[in-house]
């Protein structure tokens, strides 16, 4: 997601916010992005992960009508939920995590992880 009053014709990084948490885009941090420009932060992907994969805990609750941040469908498999109210369905936490393992920007002792159960 876009940083609400920023410029389009001059995007900076702290512009640039996952939409699971609110953190803003930097070096250190990884991103995957969605449709539309939504974000995932690797720290959010990480819980995502955990949540839709590894523990098979409940779906969060969803509201009618709502969907996925990432793909904007609403599907009927697990998801998750961030600190700011955004859901990720499980498919799309699966296909960031590919995405940010194969990150070919960074380097292998900077790339994000998938969590071990």
């Amino acid at each position: 997601m876009h940083r609400p009053g920023s410029d389009p014709l001059d995007m900076q990084p702290e512009d640039f916010l996952c939409d699971f948490c609110g953190a803003h885009w930097r070096e250190d941090l990884p991103m995957v992005e969605g449709h539309h420009g939504s974000l995932v932060c690797g720290g959010c992907l990480t819980g995502a992960f955990r949540a839709t994969w590894l523990t098979g805990g409940e779906p969060a609750t969803r509201v009618e009508g709502e969907t996925c941040r990432m793909c904007l469908e609403r599907r009927d498999e697990p998801h998750w939920r961030g600190d700011s109210g955004g859901l990720a369905c499980r498919r799309c936490v699966k296909m960031a995590a590919v995405m940010l393992e194969r990150d070919a920007d960074r380097s292998e002792e900077g790339r994000w992880r998938r969590p071990e159960a």
